[in-house]
């Protein structure tokens, strides 16, 4: 069989790359402050009585995670694959929300914004984080696309960045630090997220190279209850000495049973477990929804 390319299939190949280049430095060459004021669109903040609750949507072998905030606030990190857009969108919905806050898309692969298409196209969205990192995927382009036609302007997510500020909510990026990876991976957002004394990490694909990174510059901030681990439990991820510094009392997976990957690695889930970390699994208990007063004691239901 021929290797070689018909010039129509090249020129094809071209095309379609040089368009999502142009739309992603136009997106990236603006970074948009996210809009200060109160949102349109809110739920109840009286019905949640002070609390924070984080749904880790079970999205089979991909990642999605929402947010309620004490305030009436929320945010969405990431979105699964284009068949869970609709699926995320209505369980929102019936959370009681039409726009969100914050969305978070981590990393350019199909299975962290593969229904963020979808997201954009039928909630409010408020402000956008996305590192700056790009793919030439259909999915990739889809979602640019849609974020442009809504008007929106890409925040720029990278070590540093503060999304919350306020007097018991406090969020910022502590990754990715490098704008040279060689893994897509690696350019996960990685997102602390502080209530009072209650505290979350989220890693999105973020593999050993990160974690030593983070431990080398973040190292004061690691520290959490709750880890939403790295790379759906890959091996490749979730470090002893990452573990030693982040201590999580809980750590959640979010992966699909019987998933080709392996995921979670036996590898993996015995460094957690030595750890001292209490594990929960999407692909075994479905969603995982974690609930806290700010107070350091959380509630796990699924």
């Amino acid at each position: 069989m021929s290797r070689k390319k018909s010039n129509k299939s090249v020129i094809s190949t071209l095309i379609s790359l040089a368009v999502i280049v142009i739309v992603a430095i136009s997106y990236f060459a603006t970074s948009q402050t996210p809009d200060s004021t109160t949102p349109a669109h809110k739920a109840d903040s009286s019905d949640k009585d002070g609390e924070l609750i984080v749904h880790f949507f079970d999205v089979g072998q991909a990642d999605s995670e929402f947010i309620e905030f004490p305030s009436g606030e929320c945010m969405l990190i990431d979105a699964g694959t284009a068949d869970s857009g609709d699926d995320i969108v209505d369980e929102i919905k019936l959370l009681g929300y039409d726009s969100i806050d914050y969305l978070i898309a981590t990393h350019p692969h199909a299975d962290h914004i593969g229904g963020m298409q979808y997201v954009v196209e039928n909630l409010d969205i408020k402000s956008i984080y996305m590192p700056r990192a790009s793919t030439n995927t259909k999915t990739f382009e889809n979602l640019l696309t849609s974020i442009s036609e809504s008007g929106l302007k890409i925040n720029t997510a990278k070590s540093g960045k503060i999304v919350i500020d306020s007097d018991d909510i406090q969020a910022e990026f502590l990754s990715p630090i490098s704008e040279d990876y060689s893994d897509l991976n690696n350019y996960s957002c990685v997102l602390k997220l502080t209530y009072n004394d209650s505290s979350f990490l989220f890693t999105g694909d973020a593999e050993k190279e990160v974690e030593n990174e983070l431990l080398s510059q973040s190292r004061s901030k690691l520290d959490c209850d709750v880890l939403k681990v790295g790379h759906h439990g890959s091996r490749y991820s979730s470090t002893d000495d990452f573990l030693y510094v982040v201590s999580p009392q809980i750590a959640v997976i979010s992966c699909g049973a019987g998933n080709t990957y392996d995921h979670p690695h036996t590898q993996a889930l015995d460094r957690l477990e030595s750890a001292g970390a209490e594990i929960y699994r999407t692909d075994r208990l479905g969603e995982i929804i974690i609930t806290t007063n700010g107070d350091g004691y959380y509630e796990v239901d699924n």
